[in-house]
């Protein structure tokens, strides 16, 4: 395993030092956890929570539009598409 040295302001290592105790970790854990969770939450996955399913379709219910979906033709003309292997 690697070894690095961090220079951390005084007052951010004492935040992150009672951090890490308050949630039962050193602090070399804790910001093990913290990188690991920006990394995900920047590169991302192809999979959502079920938090974030629910989240993001709430907020597909709460947009505007119409009451029904229109068919496939509505799409395509919405689309204005003239590829006929579409159609």
């Amino acid at each position: 395993m690697a070894r690095i040295q961090l220079v951390l302001p005084d007052a951010d290592k004492d935040q992150f030092v009672k951090q890490a105790r308050s949630e039962g970790m050193s602090l070399s854990q804790w910001l093990r956890t913290a990188a690991h969770e920006r990394l995900e939450r920047t590169h991302g996955s192809d999979s959502w929570s079920l938090r974030e399913l629910e989240s993001f379709f709430q907020e597909c219910d709460e947009l505007d539009g119409p009451e029904n979906e229109p068919d496939w033709g509505g799409h395509l003309r919405a689309l204005d598409v003239t590829d006929p292997t579409l159609t």
